[in-house]
């Protein structure tokens, strides 16, 4: 009977063991897959995190892409206007450089025609210097050569209006001086101090007259002007450019 009761007692220590050892695994690993749970808790979280950063980053960068494209699309229409505008600027330009060149051309023109004409006249000066002798007066005014004779030089008096010899001599030399010069305009100026005006008409007649002998001097290249000499008298012959035939260069330049 009491080996009985000890096999009892020994079977249920025995089993109380065994519950008590299964007991402290189940409680160790309860306590293993807490542990685990933690850390993939921890790791979701750290994930979680990650994710949230990483879709914020990629916002950023979505919103920085739009910002740039707008940049790059505004650039673009900047570039375009811009390039629209260079282009208007160097037809403006390129237009006005040929305007200016033009103007330039035109204005060595006007230039080089006043140069000829005061070559010209230089050189018919000289002529009339040589031809007519040192004590001949004459000058040069605006482009135009001037020689002057005096009522008794061209008529002996002031009352006359026929040539003298030494009148015709004068009339002749200066006829060969414009017939070699066929582009100048010739003016016969009359100069009177008394106002007779009628007189001083004749004697530029009879000067003009003498010069329209010359062999290839037309009479209708001879203007004659008399007028009030203001203290001077006697008669100018004036050898002057064309000034028609400059103004029409000039118009046809400038058109």
């Amino acid at each position: 009977m009491k080996t009985r009761t000890v096999l009892v007692l020994l079977t249920g220590i025995c089993c109380f063991t065994l519950q008590a050892q299964k007991k402290s695994e189940l409680i160790a690993k309860v306590g293993e897959l807490e542990n685990t749970v933690r850390l993939l808790n921890d790791s979701i979280s750290i994930a979680q995190r990650q994710i949230k950063s990483a879709n914020a980053k990629a916002e950023l960068f979505e919103k920085e892409n739009t910002d740039l494209r707008a940049a790059n699309n505004t650039l673009l229409s900047n570039l375009t206007n811009f390039s629209k505008i260079s282009k208007q600027n160097t037809e403006s330009v390129n237009s006005a450089l040929t305007s200016l060149k033009k103007k330039e051309e035109q204005l060595r023109v006007i230039t080089d025609t006043f140069s000829k004409n005061d070559s010209i006249a230089i050189a018919i000066f000289t002529q009339i210097k040589q031809t007519m002798g040192p004590e001949v007066k004459a000058g040069v005014s605006n482009g135009s050569v001037i020689v002057s004779g005096s009522f008794d030089q061209l008529f002996g008096g002031d009352s006359a209006a026929k040539l003298t010899e030494d009148g015709t001599n004068w009339t002749t030399k200066i006829g060969e001086i414009i017939k070699a010069n066929p582009d100048r305009a010739v003016v016969v100026e009359g100069l009177n101090i008394t106002g007779e005006l009628d007189i001083t008409y004749a004697q530029a007649a009879a000067v003009a007259n003498g010069l329209s002998k010359t062999d290839g001097v037309d009479a209708g290249r001879i203007q004659l002007v008399v007028k009030d000499g203001n203290f001077k008298e006697g008669i100018n012959v004036k050898l002057a450019p064309d000034h028609q035939a400059f103004y029409s260069m000039v118009k046809k330049e400038f058109q």
